[in-house]
């Protein structure tokens, strides 16, 4: 039985709150944009935030505790309670810092939403050592470094939800992005490693791939696609992710202006020949691109067995 979906601009059915009361959440780059407007809502649903943010440009240069304690701030009027944290996320001491700031601050981390960013955009002829490495360190080193420490406590305490952000130029690609595509698709492959082996020990992690009008994307969105792409309504998505009720694990989410959907990786049925050739190859090429009854995977050991049943049974 399937349960139908509310059309465009329609309310769905009412439902009980979800609360976030007693758990403690990190969120990365939250100083500003997508990541304050999650703190915000974890805050405001009864989580405890740290609030990390360096306070740096889009690039990633400069600094400043403002950001994160103006947030800090704005949790406190809210009734919650929230600590401001200024750690790097590219090192690995700048993230253990961060997991430290929770365990100092509110004894345990259940939450770790994967959020902070910079944008260092050159195509790919003329991109160097520094653009290469400042990109991947924040963003796929940066989630590493945080969840690493968060992961050990999470399977101490038999608990946790972490949300890693990807994008949709780590799983289409872009122009002018191959260094920040790679860390986002990365963090898809980080992140369904973690739901296999985060599974028995009831953590869950998920992506979330976000489309919105934040000071990184404006001059990508402009006119009324920008007006289009709110940015307060990623949050929803991401703080359902984070829920101790969310159901699923290893999976990746668009989200973009009200707008939410499963993004996948399928597998065609194929073409099998045990004398397999070059020729064969190029003779199947359509048969083996079909799409007609792909398969959505769990793991590799799935795709494993799956591929040897039909080898095994067609031999």
């Amino acid at each position: 039985m399937t349960t139908a979906i509310p059309k465009d601009n329609h309310q769905p059915p009412t439902a009980l709150p979800l609360s976030f009361d007693n758990r403690v959440a990190i969120v990365t780059g939250a100083g500003g944009g997508l990541g304050r407007l999650h703190a915000l809502e974890l805050a405001r649903r009864g989580a405890r935030v740290v609030v990390n943010d360096i306070g740096g440009a889009s690039d990633g240069t400069g600094g400043s505790a403002g950001p994160a304690q103006t947030v800090v701030e704005e949790i406190a009027k809210l009734g919650s309670e929230a600590v401001a944290d200024t750690n790097s996320v590219a090192t690995t001491e700048g993230g253990a810092g961060i997991v430290n700031t929770a365990l100092e601050a509110f004894g345990t981390v259940d939450i770790v939403i994967n959020n902070a960013g910079i944008l260092r955009d050159k195509s790919f002829h003329k991109l160097d050592d520094e653009q290469l490495h400042s990109v991947l360190a924040v963003h796929l080193q940066g989630a590493f470094n945080v969840t690493r420490p968060a992961f050990i406590h999470m399977r101490e305490q038999g608990y946790g939800r972490i949300v890693c952000t990807t994008s949709n130029a780590g799983l289409l690609g872009n122009f002018g992005q191959s260094h920040y595509s790679a860390a986002k698709m990365g963090l898809v492959g980080l992140t369904n490693t973690l739901a296999i082996e985060g599974a028995k020990h009831n953590i869950k992690a998920n992506c979330i791939a976000p489309m919105a009008t934040t000071r990184m994307t404006e001059a990508i969105f402009s006119g009324d696609i920008g007006d289009t792409m709110n940015p307060a309504l990623v949050a929803p998505v991401v703080c359902f992710l984070a829920h101790e009720q969310c159901p699923v694990s290893g999976e990746v989410y668009s989200a973009a202006g009200g707008s939410v959907a499963r993004f996948f990786i399928g597998l065609t049925d194929g073409y099998r020949n045990p004398n397999l050739t070059v020729e064969d190859v190029a003779a199947n090429l359509e048969k083996i691109r079909d799409e007609t009854g792909y398969k959505v995977l769990n793991d590799a050991l799935q795709e494993v067995r799956m591929t040897y049943e039909k080898i095994r049974d067609a031999s």
